[in-house]
């Protein structure tokens, strides 16, 4: 698991979780990103956005570039990528 304190797992819950509270909107795009290659293996991949519109549009930007092939919004703030 990376030492960075935003990606966690979550007992009961399949995934990793990229948690983007306290994140500034310029740093979401490469921490974004990095988050999905790395773990793009063990999906369902859980990104925490809050209840920010801006931070949601950024993230939806990065996974559209990236291409990830499923994407979910199942409740608003959380974003689910299940296959890139």
């Amino acid at each position: 698991m990376s030492k960075d304190s935003r990606v966690t797992r979550k007992k009961h819950q399949p995934g990793i979780f990229l948690d983007l509270h306290g994140v500034r909107h310029h740093e979401v795009d490469l921490l974004v990103e990095n988050f999905v290659y790395r773990y793009q293996e063990e999906c369902p991949l859980t990104i925490i956005c809050g209840n920010s519109r801006r931070m949601i549009e950024l993230v939806d930007e990065v996974l559209d570039r990236i291409d990830c092939k499923e994407v979910g919004k199942e409740r608003y703030g959380l974003i689910v990528v299940r296959k890139v």
